[in-house]
């Protein structure tokens, strides 16, 4: 062989090399006013794999519509501020991810509006989404999701609140559609109005160690809608119905009807709250909408205030005790654990082998958002707060 012939062989081997190599992730840099570079155009130019940092400020009508596969979008230092300023991605949000493995970190969604007034802060269709230290105020919709049947939602610490006063608009605070899995964890939902704090009808929903209370200005309705039932597990949760509810349900289970094979709801160690006068429900399952073999398990919940937890809601229910608001330290300034004195202290029952499954508490939501772990207990108090 030539020696010619040799070097464009060599040639040859080093640009199909070359092509076969995986793209580099890049790091695109984006402030206020487009210095360095405006977010719209990080996210049209952002290839699969890349992360987009975003400098702290306002960024006011930057809507998008992510078509990427794989992205990270993080804030950096004070928690930059997304505004709607009256304009939306394709008349849904002001983020639209369409399909992809996303992670949003750090990030303010605000003032998210519709035609339809369904507008959200974060629009997810479809793949994986994790949501981490970010918050959403004063949208439609803070998080709305589409029904794709293979998707996963993942909130990590993260803040909701300030449903728009809109009479007749039932805005949630956080929605998810009849996808296949949603977590929520050391996370807070406050200040919803007429809509609810969380609506899911997702095959499985997990909410583990956060602050779901309305609080005194707060409207909402359900507190936790799990509408089409499906597999949910409560554990940990601090769960309050405000003064000035719109409904006197604070948990509800299959309000809608099935749409899954299997429906099992368990509550272990939540601390459920009425702030008002009248009796609450705090946890009203729809026996008559759901299947005959429909699950349900409770134990070690407290709850404080008027109103009835077991109440038509048969199946497996233990440890579980009322209260009065003045049982604890001080739930005004969010001090939810039982006062010293009180004959609850202690009073729960074993979690660790209840329907067949450990259920004991390993944290505990930490304010403002956020959790804190918990060491092993050789008793357990009802409700979801172990130590101080």
């Amino acid at each position: 062989m030539s020696r010619s012939a040799s070097a464009r062989g060599l040639t040859f081997l080093l640009l199909c090399l070359a092509a076969s190599a995986p793209a580099r992730a890049d790091n695109i840099l984006v402030g206020p006013g487009g210095q360095p570079a405006s977010f719209v155009d990080a996210a049209r130019l952002a290839k699969d794999g890349d992360t987009i940092d975003v400098l702290p400020g306002e960024y006011r009508g930057e809507v998008v519509v992510f078509e990427q596969k794989k992205l990270t979008i993080r804030g950096l230092g004070k928690r930059p501020v997304f505004l709607g300023s009256g304009k939306n991605a394709v008349g849904k949000a002001l983020w639209v991810i369409r399909d992809g493995d996303f992670t949003v970190e750090n990030i303010e969604f605000r003032g998210a509006r519709a035609i339809d007034a369904n507008g959200a802060g974060l629009r997810f269709e479809k793949g994986r989404l994790k949501v981490l230290r970010s918050a959403f105020f004063d949208n439609e919709n803070g998080i709305l999701t589409s029904n794709a049947s293979d998707a996963e939602l993942e909130i990590v610490d993260s803040e909701f609140g300030n449903a728009p006063k809109v009479v007749g608009g039932l805005h949630h605070l956080l929605y998810v559609g009849r996808i296949a899995k949603l977590t929520v964890t050391g996370s807070r939902f406050h200040s919803g109005f007429e809509g609810h704090l969380i609506k899911s009808r997702a095959r499985e929903t997990k909410l583990s160690y956060n602050m779901i209370n309305d609080g005194p200005s707060g409207r909402a309705s359900y507190e936790v809608d799990l509408p089409n039932g499906g597999v949910a597990t409560l554990i940990g949760n601090i769960i309050g119905q405000g003064a000035h509810t719109e409904n006197p349900v604070v948990v509800s289970y299959g309000a809608e009807g099935r749409a899954w094979d299997r429906n099992v709801l368990v509550m272990a160690h939540n601390t459920l709250l009425n702030d008002g006068w009248f009796p609450a429900w705090f946890l009203r399952v729809f026996r008559d909408r759901l299947p005959e073999d429909t699950e349900v398990h409770a134990v070690n919940n407290l709850t404080v205030g008027a109103g009835v937890f077991a109440l038509g809601a048969s199946g497996q229910f233990e440890g579980n005790y009322p209260a009065l608001r003045d049982m604890l330290v001080d739930a005004d300034t969010f001090g939810f654990d039982i006062d010293g004195w009180s004959r609850l202290r202690g009073r729960g029952v074993d979690p660790t082998r209840f329907a067949g499954q450990d259920l004991s508490p390993r944290a505990e939501f930490d304010m403002p958002v956020g959790t804190r772990p918990l060491p092993p207990l050789k008793s357990w108090n009802p409700g979801a707060i172990q130590q101080r």
